[in-house]
């Protein structure tokens, strides 16, 4: 019987969303009081796995499931649901079927709703501010309205935070009513995840799960306004930024290669160095940007070439 649909190699992370969870639970249940030292380190500590989680684990489980058996993907939706503070199946609407579709766009009107130009002036990208820190209030306060709507409103296909949902789900009439399903379980398990938590520790719960998750949301965002800032949104091969350092594609699975991962987001992520030597030749023809640290780091990238203006 096939276990891996792509690769025995995303057995890593499933390995690695399961420490999450484990880190996490064992975590809360030793919270023995607040002091500064064991505040820090448990915002440390969770802060780190949720945004490696997002960055890394889910957004490629996203694109690549990891099994064969979609009953074992579901699971593995809605465990990291409860890593990432969020809907699995909803990131796979948005970035897989949204981003992916439209690439940062800069049109009128912006078609990807997570385009780092949305609500910026006269063309230009949005803040930084804007977009990371405020957007990171935005999906942090969305989590309970998302939940309410998973336990009580039955009837409804979607939250009132679902922005345009309709569009994104799959236009086949069965397979449309398994993502909503998956959606309406990923935030249940968020649910569970999050009384479990507060059984074992409210004040862990309180004061070390959600403010990480909103360090992990801004960081996040940080780093996907870094994959897009300067690119130039019209070309589909310089729309991104990568990064080839070797150390951060190996633990990393290879995020950086972000170029080539816009231009087939459906490609593993074992073989995307080989996609780059596939279209090394494209490259060199147009100018591109290729920054010299992680994207997350992009703010340090300071003499940066902005190809949109172009």
């Amino acid at each position: 019987m096939k276990i891996w649909k792509y690769s025995s190699k995303d057995a890593i992370m499933f390995i690695l969303s399961l420490l999450n969870i484990i880190t996490s639970i064992t975590l809360a249940y030793y919270w023995s009081g607040l002091s500064i030292s064991s505040w820090l380190f448990n915002i440390a500590i969770i802060s780190f796995m949720t945004t490696y989680n997002i960055i890394v684990i889910t957004h490629f489980f996203t694109h690549t499931p990891w099994f064969a058996s979609p009953m074992m993907n579901g699971f593995v939706s809605m465990l990291n649901s409860i890593n990432i503070g969020q809907s699995v199946q909803a990131y796979n609407l948005t970035h897989v079927r949204n981003h992916h579709k439209y690439h940062n766009d800069n049109g009128t009107p912006i078609k990807d709703r997570s385009s780092t130009f949305l609500d910026g002036k006269e063309g230009e990208h949005n803040t930084l501010w804007n977009y990371a820190v405020l957007g990171g209030i935005s999906t942090l306060l969305n989590i309970f309205p998302h939940i309410f709507w998973a336990l009580f409103l039955w009837k409804r296909p979607f939250s009132q935070y679902d922005h345009k949902f309709d569009e994104l789900v799959s236009k086949i009439e069965s397979n449309k009513k398994k993502e909503i399903l998956q959606l309406r379980l990923d935030r249940l398990s968020l649910f569970v995840g999050l009384i479990v938590f507060f059984h074992l520790s409210w004040q862990w719960a309180l004061l070390c799960y959600l403010p990480s998750l909103y360090i992990a949301f801004v960081l996040v965002n940080v780093q996907n306004y870094y994959e897009h800032y300067g690119a130039n949104p019209t070309n589909p091969f310089s729309n991104s930024v990568s990064y080839y350092g070797k150390l951060y594609n190996l633990l990393t699975f290879n995020d950086g290669h972000h170029q080539e991962h816009h231009i087939s987001g459906g490609t593993h992520w074992s073989l995307l160095p080989k996609l780059r030597e596939k279209y090394e030749s494209k490259f060199k023809e147009q100018e591109r940007i290729v920054s010299p640290v992680p994207a997350i780091l992009g703010f340090l990238h300071r003499k940066r070439k902005l190809l949109h203006q172009s």
